[in-house]
């Protein structure tokens, strides 16, 4: 549920902008965020800064694209978006010397401190990563162009979310204990 929770603005913008062009399908994934927020929060009684940052930045570009007729705004949305949570996560672990990924999944997922801070840098890595596709995706590329990629390049952060539970589980073993590591020592 929660999946499809996840894509189902970026599904009604694809669908919006194919019938009817940018800034009815702008529109409607404004109006689609704001459904996704309320319902996870009617389900989990709390949004995660990670909701409040999207929902932040998708009215704000959103509007600004409506208001100013000018599509570059959402489509530099993500780039922001992707931007800032890189530079959180590596904030949070060189300045405050904690690991914002352990402090949010810690309680659900114990793994060893070495495997949690790979895990963030390997997150700051993708951010940067998509940030800087995006941006040039969105920078180089028709809008037609831009859209398709937003829809189809959904297999990025699938593919590495996939990885992360693949590295994960070496850590787990199956009652759900860690295996403190299983790396060869050096």
């Amino acid at each position: 549920m929660k999946i499809l929770l996840d894509f189902l603005p970026i599904v009604l913008f694809f669908g919006a902008y194919k019938l009817y062009g940018i800034y009815v399908a702008t529109a409607i994934l404004m109006a689609a965020t704001v459904v996704q927020m309320g319902v996870t929060y009617a389900l989990e009684r709390k949004l995660q800064t990670m909701h409040k940052a999207t929902l932040a930045l998708v009215l704000v570009f959103g509007t600004l694209t409506l208001l100013l007729q000018d599509e570059r705004f959402i489509k530099w949305k993500p780039t922001v978006l992707y931007a800032a949570m890189a530079i959180a996560l590596a904030f949070t672990v060189w300045v405050l010397k904690k690991n914002f990924l352990k402090l949010v999944l810690g309680s659900q997922l114990e793994l060893p401190d070495a495997v949690w801070m790979r895990l963030n840098w390997a997150w700051v890595l993708y951010c940067l990563f998509m940030s800087v596709v995006n941006g040039y995706v969105a920078y180089s590329f028709s809008t037609d162009a831009w859209v398709d990629f937003k829809l189809w390049g959904y297999v990025f952060p699938l593919a590495f979310i996939v990885g992360q539970g693949l590295y994960v589980s070496r850590y787990l073993k199956s009652d759900g204990e860690v295996v403190e590591s299983k790396e060869p020592k050096s």
